[in-house]
């Protein structure tokens, strides 16, 4: 399953049938442009035969955290309590490092991608417990773009990227206190 963002106002209600979900990141696996990357400009890796396309990956991050802080705003303002305030931290975090993946996109001479106007939700939360399960699907979709991100040569970028799984996992555990694989997000 992918982000997407919500084609018509049901399913940014997520009441489409058959909708795609927000479940994982751009990608569940593999290269980020499905397949051995091409030596294409500066911000392509090109050691060994399972390169990853710098840029395209960076997009890929920056996509899964715009879908993140949307998703984030929904869990936030249809929960209370310790959820509410969970939530509210993990937009602010999602924010900063989609904020950041921005400047480091143009750094380097990209066009970050632009944030949809709405996304797909696998469920719209209308107690507390689907508040969390929505906040478990971010972050196992944003573990599965970060570790992809990983597969950079970029010392800088893979340094991001190990500290944003760190962060998911642990922002996972603050609503769940749980450990139900050894990677969340790579299923």
């Amino acid at each position: 399953m992918r982000y997407e963002p919500a084609r018509d106002p049901a399913r940014a209600t997520g009441r489409h049938p058959g909708g795609a979900t927000l479940r994982a990141a751009a990608v569940q696996t593999g290269p980020a442009d499905g397949a051995t990357a091409a030596a294409t400009g500066p911000h392509s890796a090109t050691t060994g035969p399972h390169s990853i396309d710098e840029a395209k990956a960076l997009d890929k991050a920056l996509a899964a955290e715009h879908a993140a802080v949307y998703a984030y705003g929904v869990v936030a303002a249809r929960s209370k309590g310790r959820t509410r305030r969970t939530a509210t931290a993990a937009f602010d975090a999602h924010r900063a490092r989609r904020d950041r993946l921005r400047g480091m996109i143009k750094s380097r001479g990209g066009t970050p991608p632009e944030a949809e106007a709405a996304y797909s939700l696998p469920v719209v939360p209308r107690s507390e417990r689907d508040a969390v399960d929505l906040a478990l699907d971010v972050e196992d979709g944003i573990t599965a773009a970060y570790i992809e991100l990983a597969a950079v040569n970029d010392p800088s970028i893979r340094e991001l990227a190990a500290l944003a799984v760190q962060e998911s996992a642990t922002r996972r555990f603050a609503f769940r206190p749980e450990i139900p694989t050894a990677l969340p997000g790579l299923q």
